[in-house]
């Protein structure tokens, strides 16, 4: 009895659902555009054009550059860019206009927490063409407060141009 009820009323559900929704026609055609023709002068003839065609202006996009890496802002308005590579840090420099550009320091150093004990590692960045490049692996996981200081001069005794503290996420 139960079973004859449910088959009685799920026919008469799926009736209504049926009897509510309407056909789609998939045979409507959009409507007709007509092409208004403008008189010419004699001797003249203009080359049709399509309904809605606009004339091609080629607009120069200025392309927003992208620097690789964690972006550091400088106080003279260029960046820098902080990357791994090959397990050790990248340091790039980069103008106002977020190009690359020569190094205006000579070295870096960088110290972070050791992942796997209590104390410090340090590495020194020596400059290797347009980037300056750490002579020690840094080790995962890729996530601490590292500490830049860049020096103008090669002197042991200088004292930090710039110095920076960021969390890195590699």
């Amino acid at each position: 009895m139960k079973s004859l009820l449910a088959v009685i009323c799920l026919l008469t559900g799926t009736s209504l659902i049926a009897a509510q929704t309407t056909p789609t026609d998939k045979t409507t055609t959009p409507p007709a555009t007509t092409v208004p023709v403008t008189p010419s002068k004699p001797g003249v003839s203009t080359p049709p054009s399509k309904p809605g065609a606009k004339a091609k202006v080629e607009v120069k996009k200025e392309v927003e550059l992208k620097i690789p890496g964690t972006v550091i802002t400088r106080p003279n308005g260029t960046f820098l860019g902080l990357e791994l590579d090959g397990n050790k840090f990248k340091l790039s420099f980069y103008d106002a206009k977020k190009k690359p550009m020569n190094p205006d320091v000579l070295r870096a150093t960088a110290r972070w927490p050791d992942p796997r004990g209590p104390r410090n590692l340090f590495t020194l960045l020596s400059l290797n063409g347009k980037a300056l490049i750490a002579n020690k692996p840094v080790l995962p996981p890729y996530n601490f407060q590292v500490v830049f200081n860049l020096f103008q001069s090669d002197d042991e005794g200088a004292s930090a141009a710039e110095t920076y503290t960021l969390p890195f996420r590699g």
